[in-house]
């Protein structure tokens, strides 16, 4: 038994999905390392070889009439894996690819009925390529073990020397798919599979399935907890007043020196994980935008953004840079003259903190001060509160 051409078609059909997903792609969601579990199930095809079954029918006397094929079934699979990095996993699993066969009747009168079996254990390793936030297209090459048990049964004039030969033996496999993440944890992905399999009559040939799956990552992705902004200000010179020689009027002390202001405020207060998009009600921005409106503030204001290691540099430098033009857009919107406001992403540097954890969740919780947008180099005459 041989496959299918249409395995090509629908791994072409497959890659121009990702690519269409691919220019439309938005930011990328760092992923979470570490194991997961899932399940598939879908149709699963095989060419029947009929000419085979009729030159073997013609080698014993007999005319083949017709041949009814059953190429068609249900196939599942489970399996687990581990996430080695962003782009590569190792997954192993048991598959069963359903049953296959034919009826062939001939002349002299008879039937001669075959059936075939195929289930096994695989080892692949899966290369993802993330589209965009929660999009990704992956590939997998590995090994099957599949195990195929031929039942073979006749009538009349056929005649079947060897009723239930069977086949054990190591192929390879190839698939493409598309995965979503429904959530941190959980994913939908659908994909297209080839195992090569060996039957029990010595014959080689391909299985497709076309299947639809769920995820669960243990651990999933981790989003740290929405923390306060954090204020940093800076320390302001004490003005000790003139001692008099003789005495004379208290004089009135000066007005309070203006002094250079820098808000610290937290990525995950301002954005939804990983996101450029400002969300919910901003209290802080309109305090900060209300103080640069005030009769004391003056300069020009630089808006800095700031991100973990985790990720790309290239990733990481882009989304700085849209998260700081982000909240410089808002300022705008609250009546501050856009002339003065610089908009700037430092991706990775100038970190606060460095984290050496080895857990993923733990390690995305340490580094959370370091993820931030600073607005600075502005003098008021007041601090926010």
């Amino acid at each position: 038994m041989t496959t299918r051409s249409t395995f090509a078609r629908n791994a072409g059909r497959v890659t121009a999905v990702a690519l269409a997903a691919c220019a439309g792609s938005t930011a990328l969601a760092q992923d979470a390392l570490g194991w997961y579990g899932g399940a598939n199930v879908g149709r699963t095809s095989a060419t029947i070889d009929d000419a085979r079954i009729t030159s073997g029918l013609s080698a014993g006397g007999l005319r083949t009439n017709s041949i009814s094929d059953r190429d068609r079934d249900t196939g599942y699979k489970v399996f687990g894996g581990y996430q080695i990095n962003r782009n590569f996993a190792i997954e192993g699993g048991y598959f069963d690819l359903g049953k296959f066969g034919y009826t062939a009747n001939t002349t002299p009168a008879g039937t001669l009925s075959g059936d075939m079996r195929v289930k096994g254990l695989n080892l692949d390793l899966v290369g993802s390529l993330p589209l965009s936030e929660r999009f990704s297209a992956f590939g997998r090459v590995g090994l099957n073990y599949a195990q195929t048990k031929d039942n073979f049964s006749s009538t009349g004039a056929v005649r079947v020397t060897n009723a239930n030969p069977s086949a054990n033996g190591t192929n390879y496999k190839l698939g493409v798919g598309l995965q979503y993440a429904l959530s941190d944890a959980w994913s939908v992905r659908g994909e297209l599979e080839r195992y090569r399999v060996k039957d029990g009559v010595g014959n080689r040939g391909h299985i497709d399935m076309a299947s639809l799956g769920l995820v669960y990552r243990f651990g999933g992705r981790v989003q740290a907890p929405v923390a306060q902004a954090v204020y940093v200000p800076v320390p302001v010179a004490q003005v000790t007043p003139p001692v008099a020689v003789m005495p004379q009027p208290t004089p009135t002390p000066p007005p309070a020196p203006s002094r250079i202001e820098r808000y610290t405020l937290s990525a995950t207060e301002l954005f939804a994980f990983d996101s450029a998009t400002l969300q919910g009600n901003q209290q802080k921005l309109d305090e900060i935008a209300s103080a640069l409106r005030s009769s004391g503030a003056q300069g020009n204001i630089v808006i800095t953004g700031y991100t973990d290691r985790l990720g790309s540099d290239a990733y990481n430098q882009k989304l700085s840079e849209r998260r700081a033009a982000a909240v410089k857009t808002y300022l705008s919107s609250k009546g501050i003259e856009a002339n003065r406001l610089t908009a700037q992403g430092k991706g990775e540097t100038n970190p606060i903190v460095t984290c050496t954890e080895t857990n993923k969740a733990q390690l995305i919780k340490c580094l959370e001060p370091n993820r931030r947008v600073e607005v600075e180099n502005f003098t008021a005459e007041r601090r926010l509160p």
